[in-house]
C-alpha cells in the first residue's frame, strides 16, 4: 500500500493517511476484504508514531471504510462504495457552498474561484 506523507502538507499526518486510504478504496485499488498493514507495521514504514496510525484507522473505521477485528487486523469493509462516495460528494458540496458564499460576498468572480479550485485540486 502506497502512502506518502508530506511535511509541507497542512493536513495532520493521520488525515493524510485516512484520505489516501479512502481514495484507494473508492477508486477500487483496495477492494472489500483486503487486509491493511498492521498499525505497527504502517507506523514503522512511514516512520511515525503508532498512535498516529491508530488514530487514522479509528477514523477510517468510524467512517465505515474499514473493519477491525482484534487479533486479526483491519480489512476494507464491505460497505457500499457508491454510498460512501455519495457521502463524500455531499461533504464536498457543503464546503464548496461555503466557498461560493464567501466568494460572492467578497467580489471574487466565478472564474477566479474556479482557478483557485483547479489549483488546489491539482496540488494533491
Amino acid at each position: 500500500m502506497d502512502i506518502i506523507i508530506s511535511n509541507s502538507n497542512k493536513k495532520p499526518i493521520y488525515e493524510q493517511i485516512t484520505s489516501q486510504i479512502k481514495n484507494q478504496i473508492i477508486t477500487g485499488e483496495l477492494k472489500e476484504g483486503d487486509a491493511l498493514p498492521s498499525m505497527r507495521l504502517l507506523a514503522k514504514e512511514l516512520r511515525i508514531s503508532v498512535i498516529t496510525t491508530k488514530r487514522a484507522y479509528e477514523e477510517l473505521e468510524k467512517d465505515g471504510f474499514i473493519e477491525t477485528s482484534t487479533g486479526r487486523g483491519s480489512f476494507v469493509a464491505g460497505k457500499n462504495i457508491e454510498f460512501i462516495k455519495e457521502e463524500q460528494l455531499r461533504i464536498a458540496e457543503e464546503h464548496l457552498f461555503k466557498s461560493v458564499e464567501i466568494a460572492k460576498s467578497s467580489g471574487i468572480s466565478l472564474d477566479e474561484l474556479m482557478e483557485v479550485l483547479k489549483t488546489l485540486y491539482e496540488e494533491e
